[in-house]
């Protein structure tokens, strides 16, 4: 049997499902699996028995020379660094005739590489992750079981989240912890107003107000949550076939408080990524939180007080108590580091608080909403998933991005992709084998309910 040599750069926290899949598949698809991260030491244990199908190396992303020659040994690279490294990542694939694999959107720089790809015969498999992932998997295929039977949809919407076992909310008022990158939900809904559209109607809302319009998500089984608008809801009209439908979006869930207290956060100026605040590294937060606030006009009003008036909320509200909870009054907190935006010393503090602790168990929760006619009746199909994870390691998160991408790259060594080009898991031959795959070996499957009016 012929060895495929796969590189894998990075092996972070949505890594751990994705390596035991690639080491699991390695002795039967002839694989050998190099993992290349900045710290390969925690890997030892995960490799140690599979020394014959797999190895560690330690691997600086910002290293052009080191990329390159890593590159160059493999067959299929897959990648899961931060999104703003895969245009090198897929240059250098380019170079060197490399398949690649990531769970990261389609970005402009990869983008504008599709046709020397595909002229070059080259796979660059992208959004094969959960979201983006198994959002577009499992909507396109529910979306071709209405069509093949004559259904013509009118209404499309799809949330998903990363979020909290209920067991894991009891010691956050927030209800959410980091399990995945912090710094992506610090930023999240910026970059630009989001946009859907509403029965025709083109609507944006601003970041500044993104937060504040959360719409109530009933997930069956599953409680009551809530979802903001994505940023661009737009942009799958055409991979979807949703290009006539007159209601598209899609949006991020969080327990019901969470948008209220971030929106909170937003207003006060606290996710501002573009502006250095030259702080000291010994700037409290009660400190940095009062440079944000106008000049008081009754000295000695305590602060938590201040910001409630000036953000007009109850003080003695939730969101004021989710705003306490995090040490934004308190002048024990030092922030700890100097000359920061107000977002990365944000992060900083989140990162701390928001902490998964070792028995904590996540939760990732997924839901479309089709609203479609057939026969001359309307009918409401609602697809759903639910995953729990294990522990703070075998996250579900990480099984969700994980595995459909080790699925995804398993399908790609096999020489069963024939698209060429930037591709993402929009074809029944690739979301059909992934889906099944997953609801049959990992019970990982979206429950089906229809209405008919």
């Amino acid at each position: 049997m012929t060895t495929t040599r796969l590189l894998l750069l990075g092996a972070g926290r949505s890594a751990a499902s994705l390596i035991e899949y690639l080491l699991r598949h390695a002795p039967t698809e002839g694989w050998f699996l190099t993992v290349a991260d900045a710290n390969p030491s925690h890997l030892a244990p995960v490799l140690a028995a599979h020394s014959q199908y797999a190895r560690a190396v330690p691997f600086d992303a910002a290293d052009a020379r080191v990329l390159d020659a890593r590159v160059a040994e493999a067959d299929v690279v897959v990648s899961m660094l931060p999104a703003a490294l895969h245009p090198a990542v897929a240059r250098a694939c380019l170079r060197h005739g490399r398949h690649l694999a990531t769970a990261s959107y389609v970005g402009p720089e990869i983008q504008a590489l599709h046709a020397e790809a595909e002229a070059a015969g080259l796979v660059f498999l992208m959004e094969c992750g959960l979201d983006p992932g198994l959002d577009h998997m499992s909507a396109v295929r529910a979306l071709a079981d209405i069509r093949v039977r004559g259904g013509r949809v009118t209404s499309f919407k799809s949330y998903c989240g990363g979020l909290l076992a209920p067991a894991a909310e009891a010691d956050n008022p927030w209800k959410y912890k980091f399990t995945w990158n912090p710094r992506n939900v610090v930023l999240a809904g910026q970059g630009g107003p989001a946009r859907y559209l509403d029965r025709g109607h083109p609507r944006f809302i601003p970041y500044q107000h993104l937060f504040a319009r959360a719409e109530p998500v009933a997930v069956p089984g599953h409680g009551d949550f809530e979802g903001y608008a994505n940023r661009d809801s737009l942009g799958y009209r055409g991979p979807y076939g949703l290009a006539d439908v007159p209601t598209v979006l899609r949006g991020t869930l969080r327990r019901p408080g969470y948008c209220a207290a971030w929106q909170a956060l937003v207003s006060l100026g606290l996710t501002d990524d573009s502006t250095r605040l030259g702080n000291a590294e010994t700037m409290s937060w009660a400190a940095l939180v009062e440079a944000f606030l106008p000049v008081a006009k009754v000295p000695g009003l305590p602060l938590p007080l201040r910001v409630a008036y000036y953000l007009g909320l109850a003080p003695e509200g939730e969101e004021m108590g989710r705003l306490n909870w995090l040490g934004l009054f308190s002048d024990q907190h030092p922030v700890g580091h100097a000359d920061a935006t107000p977002a990365q010393l944000l992060e900083r503090l989140l990162a701390h608080k928001w902490q998964l602790g070792p028995h904590d168990c996540d939760l990732v929760v997924m839901q479309h909403v089709f609203e479609y006619e057939l026969a001359g009746r309307a009918h409401r199909r609602t697809s759903s998933l639910v995953v729990t994870g294990a522990d703070a390691t075998r996250t579900a998160m990480a099984q969700t991005v994980g595995l459909p991408l080790g699925m995804a790259v398993r399908r790609l060594a096999r020489g069963e992709v024939p698209q060429r080009g930037v591709v993402i898991p929009v074809v029944p031959e690739l979301y059909g084998p992934i889906l099944d795959e997953l609801a049959a070996d990992y019970g990982i499957a979206f429950q089906e309910e229809e209405a008919g009016e």
